[in-house]
């Protein structure tokens, strides 16, 4: 290992190629226009040297660093909770975890909107604003809570893990798993196998996580140099007022919640919840960064893994908190917009559809607008004014993701020291997970 990856931490290297992948196309936004060619007439570009750069290099590792992030997830879920179900001595025990893992994930998404509704109705944030064209959104079917309840149990479990269903490799590894605590001296083997497994594949996550900062670069240099920064500007008060809330929820809910409910240090959490945030920021994607999440949670916050693996999987799957804070502002936005007067009833529908979708589109493709479609149409809003929004909803989906996995993880420590299955030494400790976050390969002597 070079010894500028030794000097820095892995939490260092990925900011640091973060911000060098925002200046870098923030840049090649400026430097190029639409077409592609150099804005510069001293100089002359031809319009393939922005395709490569931008079409070519970054895409090409941005894309190969989230289909291997993508890779791990299936593996790592079904691995992880087979271990960390097979490992529980009390059946009890799993409709405990269960209980309290979608009770708090419900409790907050519901909290969650409730605080966008509000900010929104303060601020009104479509007050003033006029539609310029005839935007149009179409909206896909979203399934009945009947189908999604018969959805989560897989008829095929090998076909739900090709195809990246999380709820019914969930609910085929909890099953597997207690089968193999049933199995005697059988069980007890297949599970030493499923534990070694484990540690092969965190240790794989630990590979891919040291070649994040790259993949970061990639992924944001390719962002700001294609993304219309223009629509921010048109829409800057719905784009703060989101931003808003999101912190709000993330730095005083859940700080408010944890400290309450087990005694531990926000502060604390929010310092070891770094890494995942930052990959949560630049995949926009729970389920990509579902691996570091699940390191995160067991190595530096001390949850044991039993717990873990069951909830941090669950939460990547049906917490949608920073989903539900974009519909209730956009709900309040969309109405302003068209001039609609929403009653006190149809604002407590909207948490009330909010709250349950976030469980009931699970696994859905398009999980964010589908749900913000099925709201606006409980409230005979027009589905169309999704439209109003998409232009700035890239940079909105990065932040939320961020929020989401850190819900996550908050919901992890507290279903865990509920169940005396957390290491508050290994909470408080700072410094614990970092040496999980270098792989140190053979060198040769100088």
């Amino acid at each position: 290992m070079s010894q500028s990856q030794q000097k820095y931490s892995l939490t260092a290297r990925i900011f640091f190629g973060m911000i060098a992948g925002i200046i870098t196309g923030s840049l090649l936004k400026l430097l190029f226009d639409d077409s592609g060619d150099f804005t510069f007439s001293v100089l002359t570009l031809e319009v393939s040297t922005y395709a490569v750069l931008v079409d070519g290099i970054f895409n090409v590792i941005g894309q190969i660093f989230i289909a291997s992030l993508k890779m791990l997830v299936v593996p790592l879920v079904f691995v992880s909770l087979v271990c960390g179900t097979s490992s529980l001595s009390d059946p009890a025990k799993l409709g405990r975890l269960g209980g309290k893992s979608v009770l708090l994930y419900i409790s907050t998404t519901a909290l969650a909107i409730t605080l966008a509704v509000s900010f929104a109705l303060i601020v009104s944030p479509g007050v003033g604003v006029e539609m310029t064209s005839q935007a149009t959104y179409e909206a896909k079917e979203a399934p009945s809570l009947a189908q999604v309840i018969i959805n989560m149990f897989p008829s095929n479990p090998i076909n739900a893990m090709a195809q990246g269903n999380m709820l019914q490799v969930i609910v085929f590894a909890i099953l597997f798993g207690v089968a193999v605590a049933m199995s005697g001296d059988t069980g007890s083997r297949i599970a030493r196998f499923f534990d070694d497994l484990n540690v092969v594949i965190m240790k794989l996550v630990t590979i891919l996580m040291n070649l994040a900062p790259y993949g970061v670069f990639a992924l944001l240099a390719k962002l700001f140099a294609t993304i219309d920064l223009g629509l921010v500007g048109n829409l800057i008060q719905y784009f703060v007022l989101v931003l808003a809330v999101l912190a709000v929820h993330a730095f005083v809910s859940y700080s408010t919640i944890l400290y309450v409910l087990t005694r531990l240090s926000p502060v604390t959490l929010f310092k070891k919840m770094r890494d995942a945030a930052i990959f949560a920021f630049s995949t926009s994607s729970s389920s990509a960064t579902l691996p570091v999440t699940l390191e995160t949670a067991t190595k530096k916050l001390g949850v044991k893994n039993s717990v873990a693996s069951f909830t941090v999987p669950l939460g990547a799957t049906i917490n949608m908190d920073g989903t539900a804070i974009m519909q209730g502002v956009a709900t309040v936005f969309i109405a302003q917009v068209f001039s609609v007067d929403l009653t006190l009833s149809d604002y407590l529908m909207v948490i009330l559809t909010a709250t349950l979708a976030s469980i009931g589109t699970a696994g859905v493709p398009g999980v964010g607008l589908i749900m913000l479609a099925m709201v606006l149409n409980q409230v005979n809003l027009p589905v169309e004014g999704i439209a109003l929004i998409i232009g700035v909803d890239r940079l909105l989906d990065m932040t939320r993701t961020a929020v989401n996995v850190t819900g996550d993880c908050m919901v992890a420590c507290i279903v865990a020291k509920s169940e005396g299955e957390l290491d508050v030494n290994t909470f408080n400790d700072v410094d614990a997970g970092k040496q999980s976050e270098e792989v140190h390969f053979p060198t040769e002597k100088a």
